[in-house]
């Protein structure tokens, strides 16, 4: 009798998205096909929301509220008891229509009197006019019919989500669940204690799903890929009910932050939950896992594994060095298995560029493996995701792009790399355009000089509606620190050349930079305020840097005229190390400001004022002039 051919479930474990699956299973699931292995993918994160945001679950949330100390409740979770018949009788019409299967209920929703209106409704306020009139017509007008219900839906989510929050679970979120308990944690005892601890109606719900996916799917090994940190407590409390109902499956962790946190992994309890544990991309690691498994490699020919020893409980680190699989032959992801029809379309921010990162179901591809630059200072540029890089063709793109509508019926592409190539991007855009393939797609890039408006307009012809890139921090000097390769007016013409082409334009800005003062940061949110009122950008984030042990930063301090903290004996996760910048600004301070000001210039909100008005306390004026974007322009022209 033949025996059974080995069945592999990858596995999306909360938190990551709700619009759209992490594509990592997607990509797993797909080349191992493409090798002949059995795999098959489920996304717990979808099913944990959906599970705890139906009328049973908010029964349950009920139930465990009454049974906690009634002294303990916050106000939202006052409000969901009082309201509690009008949130059981909305949550099923609510999923449903932000899954896109009840449109009609848009009109009820934006009455305003359907939906019950806890604290995240007040967000609305600010956009109250003088007049007392709709707060929201500024944003949707007469006719934005469906985006005002799911904007308002959304913000009924969200009060759902403090509930979840305040009620059952403090370190409840939609996206970083539990993130403190991973994050650069040195020492797995916080995370060994939450999952110590009995199973609250979350976890217990996360459990029996764990055991749904079981018996419907009978694995031999179970792969978790955890891109987050938010997404690990609930990764090892997947294992762990893995190990509870069957200790035979193989477990098996991996994904980013494996690859950039748990480098020097030594810590043996994770291997109470999980037998492996694999770094760096996962085909090669996985195709020589699975042939351990069924007995034709021995152990210590694993490829980039981590394993406790039986005898010793002490943990290994295996790497017989063989070469990846070529980006051009790990096959196209395949999104089979998953439930496209059950992803839900939010709308947290009205931002028509902001809003694509939670709205919408889309197909996320890579255009390469790795940078193309790998210099930014900022980056983890010695790890693979970003060293090691290689491109396929064109027509290899295309093809998988076809084959994913072919699947999906779905023509929507987030093409995930970390910057992908200008060359590349021009040669798809020229296959898309042979092909006359009706595609909508948008990613990540370096606002290099190489888009030039002729290839901005190509890339829109071929179907690209927005673009995300990183300015970082608006100025030249630490611009030229940071090793970006480009200049603030370079960002200007290029980010210009995008957005006359029809393309939406996001900016990643940074601040806190090594040896940013006050004065850079007055000048950079001045630049980006020009860069607003030129309709160079339509949207940004500012992100405060945080020093990696693998950046360039991290590992030449000295170069960037500050000093590393020590850190702590590691056994568990290393990737964020403090440091100490004799200039001696209070970012912190200054990020409250940043992040307020970008907000309101992304709903066109004080573009002509001077920066400084945002500021509670006295900065510098800015030291370029208000023209000095307007005129960078008007010289490219």
């Amino acid at each position: 009798m033949t025996p059974r051919a080995q069945r592999v479930l990858s596995v999306i474990p909360p938190m990551t998205q709700l619009n759209t699956p992490y594509p990592s299973t997607a990509y797993l699931t797909g080349f191992l096909r493409s090798r002949g292995f059995e795999a098959v993918q489920e996304d717990l994160a979808l099913a944990l929301v959906l599970r705890l945001l139906s009328r049973q679950g908010l029964s349950e949330v009920k139930a465990a509220v009454e049974a906690a100390d009634a002294t303990a409740r916050t106000p939202q979770v006052d409000f969901f008891l009082t309201q509690f018949d009008a949130y059981r009788a909305s949550i099923g019409p609510v999923i449903a229509f932000l899954q896109g299967r009840d449109p009609t209920l848009a009109h009820r929703i934006n009455t305003r009197q359907f939906l019950p209106e806890g604290r995240r409704f007040e967000s609305l306020d600010v956009y109250v006019d003088d007049d007392g009139g709709d707060p929201l017509a500024w944003a949707f007008g007469a006719l934005g019919l469906q985006d005002r219900a799911r904007h308002l839906a959304t913000l009924y989510l969200n009060d759902l989500a403090d509930v979840l929050r305040d009620a059952i679970d403090p370190r409840f979120e939609f996206v970083r669940y539990a993130e403190s308990l991973a994050q650069s944690q040195a020492s797995f005892d916080p995370l060994a204690d939450a999952l110590a601890t009995p199973p609250n109606l979350i976890d217990q719900t996360l459990h029996g799903l764990t055991l749904q996916a079981l018996q419907q799917h009978r694995p031999d090994i179970v792969l978790v890929s955890v891109p987050f940190p938010g997404a690990v407590y609930s990764a090892f409390r997947i294992a762990q009910s893995v190990k509870a109902a069957d200790p035979t499956i193989v477990t098996v962790l991996g994904g980013g932050f494996v690859n950039t946190e748990l480098r020097e992994l030594n810590e043996p309890r994770v291997f109470d939950f999980f037998d492996f544990v694999t770094l760096d991309a996962g085909e090669r690691p996985l195709l020589a896992l699975l042939e351990h498994l069924r007995g034709g490699r021995s152990r210590q020919r694993l490829v980039r594994s981590f394993a406790r020893d039986a005898d010793t409980r002490t943990v290994r680190y295996i790497n017989m060095v063989e070469p990846d699989i070529a980006f051009a032959e790990v096959g196209t992801p395949t999104w089979d298995g998953l439930p496209l029809e059950r992803y839900l379309s939010l709308l947290d921010m009205l931002n028509p560029m902001n809003r694509l990162w939670s709205d919408g179901r889309w197909n996320k591809l890579t255009v390469a493996h790795g940078c193309y630059w790998k210099k930014c200072s900022f980056c983890d540029v010695s790890l693979d995701y970003i060293s090691r890089y290689d491109a396929a063709s064109a027509e290899v793109l295309a093809d998988r792009m076809q084959a994913i509508i072919d699947e999906t019926g779905q023509t929507g592409f987030h093409f995930v790399d970390e910057a992908a190539p200008p060359k590349s991007l021009k040669a798809l855009a020229a296959e898309l355009q042979r092909r006359q393939m009706p595609v909508s797609w948008w990613g990540n890039i370096r606002f290099e000089k190489s888009f030039t408006p002729e290839l901005c307009q190509q890339l829109a012809d071929s179907g690209c509606i927005a673009i995300s890139g990183g300015l970082e921090v608006a100025s030249d000097r630490l611009l030229k620190l940071m090793k970006k390769g480009v200049s603030v007016e370079q960002v200007a013409r290029v980010t210009k050349a995008f957005a006359d082409a029809g393309i939406l334009v996001h900016a990643y800005l940074m601040y806190g930079f090594p040896t940013q003062t006050v004065q850079d940061t007055v000048d950079a949110l001045e630049y980006v305020r020009q860069l607003f009122a030129n309709g160079c950008i339509h949207s940004g984030f500012f992100h405060r840097f945080a020093c990696t042990v693998h950046s360039p930063v991290g590992l030449h301090p000295a170069d960037y005229g500050v000093q590393l903290q020590p850190l702590p004996p590691v056994s568990f996760a290393k990737n964020d190390i403090a440091f100490i910048d004799p200039i001696g600004v209070d970012h912190d301070a200054l990020g409250k400001v940043l992040k307020k000001a970008l907000y309101n210039y992304m709903h066109g909100i004080g573009l002509d004022d001077d920066v400084r008005r945002w500021f509670p306390f006295k900065v510098p004026r800015p030291t370029l002039s208000r023209g000095s974007i307007a005129r960078a322009l008007q010289l490219a022209g």
